[in-house]
């Protein structure tokens, strides 16, 4: 079973990297090119349009599984007439649930391809940011309408469908922010994807089967291997961009399916609620630490600076490389912790979104203090430069 997930992201990250490698080429007769720029940290065009490797490299595999399930007879356990028990075992046995799922799939993949639609169109173009987030909002409430709603032990489900549409909006827009290095964004959802998916398969059973969560597992494996197919391109120096369109649509099938995971059952603690927090925690905490340095500066937390968590970490002396590293590792810690969220009553489980919090407190009071200790190193340069002016003038 292993090996056929193996297989699945495989494929998706093979023609993940041939679509890159397509756009690559011709992509910048389409004005598919990122040029250098006071916020940007490349100094010579390049090609933008990753992101329709990812979004091509997750659609395939999930469109040849739809021509095989929409051929399965229910009644005759057969795909297009061939005996079902000539293929796999696995897909045998679940082909027919797939069946049943193609609505639902189809769904939240055609939502993602309007985020990628526009994430395109800003990346070619530049679209005013009103129209950016209307449009993810309302992208946001579809999916919301559609099912993709958090449920956590509230008995008012307005307050679930808000909580909901900002989850989405929120982190369409950390993966959008967060891609500002090379291999950054996309390696942190490929961690996130992962450690979902481990979730899926092996923490959280689906609590009317008491089978492991394949699908959504399996979809989020896809993900993750058509991401990768990307980062052969993306890895320093990068070779190709994620792009806009890109990033919107990681961050909404990352929010869409911990909507759709169901972390808490029946064999399971009811503080497992909090894994996608723990998870997704370095995305969110760039974002709204972004915003609030930016607010902090009087500016619209929509316009862009070079005051990420990666330029922070760059800013107290580590190499971009050494910042994406970091960043890696901190992901991958708060992400582990998430897991044992399983293991744990609820004390400690308690004691485990806490250190969570501490983790990337520490990171904040650090890169912050050091930050404020460079800008007044700065600040005091610019005045003995100055006086050293003024000291040459009257001589």
């Amino acid at each position: 079973m292993s090996i056929l997930f193996a297989q699945l992201a495989i494929f998706a990250g093979l023609v993940s990297f041939l679509t890159c490698l397509f756009v690559k080429k011709y992509g910048a007769k389409f004005g598919l090119i990122d040029k250098p720029g006071h916020r940007k940290i490349h100094v010579v065009p390049i090609p933008t349009g990753g992101g329709l490797g990812i979004w091509f490299g997750t659609l395939l595999p999930f469109a040849l599984l739809t021509v095989v399930a929409l051929g399965y007879s229910p009644e005759t356990g057969a795909v297009f007439g061939i005996p079902a028990s000539r293929f796999p075992e696995f897909v045998a046995t679940h082909i027919g649930g797939v069946a049943s799922r193609l609505d639902r799939l189809w769904t939240l993949l055609g939502l993602g391809s309007i985020l990628v639609v526009l994430g395109t169109l800003d990346d070619r173009k530049g679209l005013p940011w009103q129209t950016r987030l209307g449009v993810e909002f309302l992208v946001a409430i579809a999916a919301v309408a559609c099912g993709w709603r958090a449920t956590f032990f509230v008995e008012y489900p307005w307050i679930t469908w808000i909580v909901s549409v900002f989850w989405i909006v929120g982190l369409i827009n950390s993966f959008n922010m967060l891609d500002n290095m090379d291999a950054l964004s996309g390696g942190v959802a490929t961690i996130c994807a992962l450690f979902l998916a481990a979730v899926a398969f092996l923490f959280a059973p689906n609590p009317i089967s008491g089978e492991p969560q394949y699908f959504l597992g399996g979809f989020l494996v896809a993900l993750a291997g058509a991401i990768l197919g990307f980062l052969a391109l993306n890895r320093p120096p990068a070779k190709m961009f994620m792009g806009d369109g890109g990033a919107y649509f990681i961050g909404f099938l990352l929010a869409t399916t911990t909507l759709s995971i169901t972390f808490v059952g029946e064999s399971t603690p009811k503080t497992a609620i909090f894994v996608p927090i723990c998870v997704l925690a370095t995305p969110l905490y760039d974002t709204i630490s972004v915003v609030i340095v930016r607010l902090h500066h009087h500016k619209s937390p929509f316009e862009g600076d070079k005051n990420h968590y990666s330029h922070r970490l760059v800013a107290l002396g580590l190499s971009k490389t050494q910042a994406v590293a970091t960043i890696y590792l901190t992901t991958a810690i708060c992400a582990t912790g998430a897991l044992y969220l399983y293991q744990v009553g609820f004390g400690f489980a308690l004691l485990v979104f806490v250190q969570t919090a501490l983790i990337l407190s520490l990171v904040a009071i650090l890169e912050f203090a050091a930050r404020k200790k460079i800008r007044e190193m700065s600040e005091s340069e610019k005045l003995d430069e100055k006086g050293s002016e003024k000291s040459d003038s009257k001589d």
